[in-house]
């Protein structure tokens, strides 16, 4: 059901097909009496257990999809949206492809042009410059003007949702706390606002085509997003891994965004933003009420890899 507020969706709709794969909002593609195809986004009911970065995710992803779009980015255009009252929605067109994951067997060459191609419009979107650091959408309220503020106050907000719901944390929050800190004069270094995704793993990457002339349809799911540091996008652009190791993006991304040198500001910056995204994925399952095997799973695979991050940071 679609709220009241999408009237043009909601009139004109011939077919709704519900999405899989996210883990937060409501997704459902419907095909419009013109043909058309939107995505419709609708958030959980006011007093959902949430994270606080949670609290008006849509807003976020409207912001980034309208900075991406400026610089010709392939993102949905928003053609309506609700922020505020009772019944927040976000609508967008929908993109051709499939995700990357489900997109079949890629040649060594084809993946390779694909890395390439995404490098080059993530640093495209790295050249579009907000009017200040952090998450637009509330409860964080106004932009502030230095990165260590704005990211400092995003790593506590996690923490204290790590304290509020009990999660399972492999190192005692007040340990993580001291940690992060340590490291914060870094973020001293980044001086730029810039337009940051956050969570651009395969799954928020389309891929379009017939084999072996595939490429990238779209990026989508920009509601985890922040002006800052771009560095950060590395880490889910290379989830599990390193993003040295992929020649073929940082090839495409250098096009754009310009060369990028891992010298150990880089690297100790990569280290903050890696324990940053496993704490949210630790934190979330809880308010989420992941099933047992997804509990287990994220204790098995996330928390020694925030334990490796802190580590790097300590020493």
């Amino acid at each position: 059901m679609f709220p009241e507020g999408c009237a043009r969706v909601s009139d004109a709709v011939v077919r709704r097909e519900p999405l899989s794969g996210g883990t937060y909002n409501t997704v459902t593609r419907v095909t419009l009496q013109d043909g058309s195809e939107w995505v419709v986004k609708v958030p959980p009911p006011a007093g959902t257990p949430r994270l606080r970065y949670e609290h008006g995710l849509l807003y976020g992803e409207a912001v980034y999809f309208g900075a991406a779009a400026a610089v010709s980015a392939p993102v949905p255009e928003v053609v309506q949206a609700e922020f505020g009252g009772a019944e927040p929605f976000l609508a967008m067109s929908a993109l051709p492809g499939v995700p990357w994951h489900q997109a079949g067997p890629l040649t060594d060459q084809e993946r390779g042009s694909l890395r390439r191609e995404l490098g080059r419009l993530v640093g495209r979107a790295h050249t579009v410059a907000g009017p200040g650091f952090g998450y637009p959408g509330e409860p964080w309220g106004p932009l502030v003007p230095t990165w260590r503020e704005a990211f400092t106050a995003m790593t506590d907000a996690v923490l204290d949702d790590a304290e509020r719901y009990g999660a399972r944390l492999p190192l005692p929050v007040d340990h993580i706390r001291k940690v992060l800190a340590g490291s914060a004069d870094v973020l001293d270094e980044v001086s730029r606002p810039a337009l940051v995704h956050f969570d651009l793993w395969e799954g928020n990457i389309l891929v379009d085509g017939a084999p072996g002339a595939r490429g990238i349809g779209g990026i989508i799911d920009g509601e985890r997003m922040f002006w800052g540091d771009p560095v950060a996008d590395f880490v889910s652009l290379a989830l599990f891994g390193d993003i040295e190791d992929d020649k073929d993006f940082l090839a495409g991304y250098g096009e754009t965004g310009g060369p990028l040198a891992f010298d150990a500001s880089v690297r100790r910056r990569l280290a903050l933003y890696r324990g940053y995204l496993h704490l949210i994925m630790l934190v979330e399952v809880v308010p989420r009420v992941y099933p047992p095997e997804q509990v287990e799973w994220a204790a098995r695979e996330v928390a020694p890899r925030l334990t490796e991050a802190l580590g790097a940071l300590s020493g």
